[in-house]
């Protein structure tokens, strides 16, 4: 395969672009993010390969180095907060399916077609597995391609693909120890996820009122 002309991108930032492309899909009403929601979402325990502790200095970094290559934007919210969206599928000719399967590959490492089909949830629908196998293989097939398939491990019955905005990444396969377990938990944790950014948002009005109440 060519070397890739995708921006590349460090784990820093594909953890910041790979919440808010989640959040988009996940919790509509709370998106765009404040910084403060971009925090708790890029360290959440659920849905993530590894799991990080950033400080948000570190996601602001982040997000300014995005913003430089068009993958971001920021907008100004209600109460005058700033707030962040994802722009990728402004930047590049990918449907909501590519979409949703690039952010799995961005929050948790390489993946089978059975673990993405596994593990979309509601990020994206998808009818059969084979609609996931022939949106791997569009992707794959772009004159630039975002995905690629890697090589089999010795004892690995399917290969895995990982994106193309960054380098093979290390996979931790003790994270995932087998799939039909991540079956089982895949709806405890989109529970999970959407309760982490619900208390995001209600810790940040909290610390609004009570400057508010002080001032």
């Amino acid at each position: 395969m060519e070397p890739s002309l995708l921006p590349q991108l460090t784990a820093e930032e594909l953890r910041v672009l790979g919440a808010l492309i989640e959040k988009s899909k996940t919790t509509p009403d709370y998106y765009p993010l404040t910084l403060n929601s971009l925090h708790t979402a890029c360290n959440q325990k659920s849905s993530r390969n590894p799991v990080v502790d950033y400080d948000e200095e570190t996601v602001v970094v982040a997000l300014d180095s995005l913003k430089k290559k068009q993958l971001i934007a920021h907008v100004i919210g209600g109460g005058r907060a700033l707030k962040y969206r994802h722009t990728i599928a402004v930047s590049y000719p990918l449907d909501p399916a590519e979409t949703s399967v690039l952010c799995l590959l961005m929050l948790r490492g390489p993946l089978t077609a059975g673990e993405i089909n596994s593990n979309s949830g509601r990020l994206h629908e998808f009818d059969s597995l084979q609609e996931v196998q022939e949106t791997l293989d569009n992707l794959a097939n772009y004159e630039t391609p975002f995905v690629q398939l890697l090589p089999k491990k010795p004892g690995q019955k399917e290969a895995r693909y990982c994106h193309c905005f960054a380098e093979v990444p290390e996979f931790d396969d003790s994270a995932y120890p087998n799939e039909p377990a991540r079956k089982n938990v895949s709806e405890l944790e989109e529970r999970l996820s959407k309760v982490e950014t619900e208390l995001a948002e209600v810790k940040e009005k909290l610390e609004m009122l009570m400057k508010e109440l002080m001032g």
